[in-house]
């Protein structure tokens, strides 16, 4: 799982969710739907947003005959994972399950094919981000549903006065809070124009950074990889991490650690969040749980913050996506029940609230659902702050390790091969040709 981190949990804990209203749920004309229905779900980092949610699925089974029961598992310390190992092993536990980034992979042979669900969901609602099929639709199958909650992108989160004092750099004219942007301009914002920035902002004394860690927030070196084209191991399942693209990312990271703290390599997933609240940084990548903290505890930081696009690539221009899943189990006593279910939570009213709940953290996995969402669009101080959060650009998400098959992107983003790789030569001065051996090595490890 790519937040199981307690510090995320330290970092929004106390900001107020929306209040536990409930959502008129339409009767669903299935003949099988009574009965009972357990769910086993993700607990949400924002305080307050399982209990809408939880208000959300109960009020479903009340309207359609269902006794819905819900369990939140933490996934600190691993135990939503553990727990799903558990279940499947005995065969027994709930009907419904939360099913993290890589958790579809790994259960897929004991998850009941959700394709009727799936197919229903985008004939009703439009398309699915490209990444949810990398994650989802397995062997043929979509083994797990999209998830009302829980989903992010690690958009790049900056302070709008270091880079325009700094980096001559206006952040709100270059990434507006409306539909306005000029497309040459954005096309200029690359990993090129970047590294000028952060040098300038470096000796300003107000650097970029990035963690370069054995930990999640390290996934923003996996969208820097991709825009240059620089693959580990190809969609053939094939080790290509001997290449020119990715020698061009270790040349471009040589550069750029110069402008970042030497502290990088030790940080956890709320360091960069601490830094930039603290005030002593100009940048991070992060979802938008360091401005909400922000907020809470340093107000004059939060209003000087903007959400924004990641520099583009010489392939393109990619944002690291951090995907979350609902799927049913194949022992599931209740699977018509759970179906109509998972139906139901990909509405737009019911993604809307889980969206205002977690004040603005959650990312819809339905394309559509992108548009018009005033939680995004009315978000402030400043004003605007969130409204290029989610993705209005030229970004793809992409996962870590993309475009390896799912079963081996996992365990090279679980092992921090991409973060090794780059702190190898950045950090220890190891060669690219060492580096890469070791990298290779690493691999054939985990393709064995």
């Amino acid at each position: 799982m790519t937040k199981t981190s307690i510090n995320r949990r330290k970092f929004v804990k106390g900001i107020s969710a929306a209040g536990g209203y409930t959502i008129a749920a339409p009767y669903v004309k299935t003949a099988y739907s009574a009965g009972k229905l357990s769910l086993g779900i993700w607990s949400h980092w924002i305080p307050g947003a399982d209990n809408v949610l939880e208000n959300i699925l109960v009020s479903w089974g009340e309207k359609n005959g269902v006794e819905v029961k819900v369990d939140f598992i933490t996934s600190i310390g691993n135990k939503l994972l553990l727990t799903a190992q558990a279940e499947s092993r005995a065969k027994t536990g709930h009907d419904v399950f939360s099913m993290g980034v890589w958790m579809t992979s790994m259960f897929k042979n004991k998850l009941e094919p959700l394709d009727d669900v799936v197919e229903d969901i985008i004939a009703k609602h439009g398309p699915l981000l490209d990444s949810a099929k990398y994650y989802a639709h397995l062997d043929g199958h979509w083994r797990s549903a999209p998830a009302p909650t829980g989903s992010f992108f690690d958009s790049m989160v900056s302070r709008i006065d270091l880079f325009k004092e700094h980096a001559g750099i206006d952040l709100q004219t270059l990434f507006p809070a409306n539909n306005k942007r000029d497309a040459n301009r954005i096309n200029d914002w690359n990993w090129e124009s970047f590294l000028i920035a952060a040098e300038k902002l470096y000796n300003a004394g107000k650097p970029f950074g990035g963690t370069i860690a054995a930990t999640p927030d390290s996934r923003w070196l996996a969208a820097l990889f991709t825009s240059y084209g620089a693959e580990l191991v190809n969609k053939d399942g094939e080790i290509t991490v001997d290449s020119d693209e990715v020698r061009q990312v270790l040349e471009f990271m040589s550069k750029l650690t110069q402008f970042m703290p030497d502290s990088v390599y030790a940080w956890d997933d709320s360091s960069n969040n601490r830094w930039l609240i603290s005030g002593e940084g100009s940048a991070i990548f992060n979802p938008a749980s360091a401005w909400a903290v922000a907020k809470r505890d340093n107000p004059e930081i939060a209003k000087k913050l903007w959400h924004h696009d990641v520099p583009r690539g010489p392939k393109g221009r990619y944002r690291p996506d951090n995907s979350q899943f609902w799927g049913l189990w194949d022992f599931a006593e209740n699977k018509s029940a759970a179906k109509d279910l998972l139906r139901y939570i990909a509405e737009r009213h019911v993604v809307d609230a889980c969206v205002k709940a977690s004040k603005g953290y959650d990312i819809p996995l339905i394309i559509s659902h992108f548009n018009n969402n005033k939680t995004w669009v009315e978000a402030s101080p400043p004003d605007g702050v969130l409204y290029n959060y989610p993705m209005i650009g030229d970004e793809k998400p992409v996962a870590v390790a993309h475009p390896a098959p799912p079963e081996i992107a996992s365990q090279i983003s679980t092992n921090y091969v991409i973060a090794n790789l780059t702190a190898r030569v950045t950090a220890k001065g190891q060669s690219f040709k060492k580096a890469i051996s070791w990298a290779e090595n690493e691999l054939e490890g985990i393709m064995r």
